[in-house]
């Protein structure tokens, strides 16, 4: 895959003008992917099949985020296991990236772009795949099951507009 960080840093500067130091530039910090499997509380097989799915997409091993304490409105027990948990850093963030916005957001039916309203305060966006079988790595022949995928783009940007160029200059199939 091309190298996705270079094509952002020379969008950046072509947006940005040339006067701006390249160090100054919001860039991605990390991607932090949540693969929730809250209904696995009653079968430890359906953890497994979670945990194969999320490391195939990801292609690292995830960590199970477990409830820190009991809800009885949501029957919710402290200590059962809620999601998987994993955080891309490096070249494998790209990676990601690169194939969640060329092969996945494409595949989804009738998209027309992401919403620009989905940033936080301090400039990190999130977004959710509601279906994992849009993944290729995902064997259609296993899936027991339909997961949602929660990404959260972490980013070293200030505000909004700052994120959302540096998003716009990755690549991210924003709404018109």
């Amino acid at each position: 895959m091309s190298n996705l960080k270079n094509i952002a840093q020379t969008n950046l500067a072509k947006l940005l003008g040339q006067k701006r130091n390249t160090f100054s530039f919001p860039h991605l910090d990390k991607i932090v992917i949540n693969y929730r499997c809250s209904a696995s509380k009653d079968d430890s097989g359906e953890l497994d099949n979670a945990k194969e799915e999320i490391m195939a997409i990801t292609g690292q091993k995830p960590l199970l985020a477990k409830a820190k304490k009991s809800v009885a409105s949501f029957k919710l027990k402290m200590g059962e296991p809620l999601a998987y948990k994993v955080t891309l850093r490096g070249q494998r963030m790209y990676d990601f990236a690169e194939k969640l916005f060329n092969i996945i957001l494409p595949r989804l039916r009738d998209f027309q772009g992401l919403s620009d309203q989905a940033f936080d305060g301090q400039g990190n966006y999130n977004m959710v795949v509601k279906d994992q079988t849009y993944f290729p790595e995902i064997n259609q022949d296993k899936v027991n099951k339909i997961r949602s995928v929660q990404a959260t783009f972490v980013t070293s940007a200030s505000s909004k507009k700052e994120a959302k160029m540096l998003l716009s200059a990755l690549g991210f199939p924003f709404a018109k």
